[in-house]
């Protein structure tokens, strides 16, 4: 019987391969797992060691993942865009593209500021992909030694940091006494992780073609996932407030737990 995609999930672009997407996909899915039982944790509805143990694995495991993907995506993006553009436009390209999620990551900034000022965003997992974008060209110049610097950069980051030091170096993994944020991926080691994912999506995708083979039923496996991945930006965006609403309508006392945590 011939396999019938639904609507909902229609097949992706030629030019998108299936297991990229459903691999960020199930990020997302990582990722709405762990703010669900963070949120029940920050409100006091119920007590969640968010912050330890298994779920502080978790929630490390889902930003690896995220940030490993987008280097692996960064990798196909680029061999792809080195056959059609020349040096300048091929610049252009990483700068728009890296700007524009460092943009995304000032609106989630901009909202913590406003309603989580003691505990903003203010070097997140979008800021730190949106960085690492914009340096991407530089990485692409010394592929061979990027796994070598990726997993130098994160021993450097577990080894060195975080440290204390001057807010304006948040990005790099030091933090000024009293520091505190919902969400804080700073570069060292987290950029290291986009390098690998870069060097990893060489080796699996060389020239932006896929260099292994794939079971007839990927689509139908990896469908829903898929569609997730291909939306990954906006369910970022809009994950946290459909959170949110469907605990205030299930959770009898919810939304004033809220209001008491968030005024602190």
């Amino acid at each position: 019987m011939d396999l019938i995609p639904s609507p909902r999930f229609r097949s992706p672009p030629m030019d998108r391969f299936l297991e990229i997407d459903a691999v960020r996909g199930l990020a997302i899915v990582m990722m709405v797992a762990y703010h669900a039982l963070f949120d029940l944790s920050f409100t006091g509805v119920a007590e969640i060691p968010v912050t330890t143990g298994f779920w502080k694995g978790f929630q490390l495991a889902t930003a690896t993942v995220f940030l490993g993907i987008a280097g692996v995506a960064l990798s196909l993006s680029a061999a792809r865009a080195r056959g059609r553009l020349d040096e300048k436009a091929f610049l252009r390209k990483f700068l728009w593209r890296g700007a524009g999620i460092v943009a995304a990551g000032m609106v989630v900034t901009a909202v913590t500021l406003v309603l989580i000022p003691r505990a903003p965003v203010l070097f997140g997992v979008l800021h730190c992909i949106g960085v690492s974008i914009l340096l991407s060209p530089l990485f692409f110049r010394f592929r061979r030694l990027l796994p070598v610097a990726g997993a130098g950069v994160i021993l450097l980051g577990v080894l060195a940091f975080p440290i204390e030091g001057p807010a304006l170096l948040l990005p790099l993994g030091v933090y000024p006494p009293g520091f505190s944020s919902l969400d804080w991926v700073p570069l060292f080691p987290w950029m290291g992780v986009v390098m690998l994912g870069i060097a990893l999506g060489d080796r699996l995708y060389p020239g932006g073609n896929r260099a292994f083979p794939v079971p007839p039923a990927l689509p139908g496996i990896t469908g829903p996932a898929a569609w997730l991945g291909r939306h990954s930006l906006l369910l970022y965006f809009l994950h946290q407030p459909l959170i949110l609403a469907l605990f205030a309508l299930l959770i009898p006392g919810f939304g004033q737990a809220l209001v008491a945590a968030l005024a602190g």
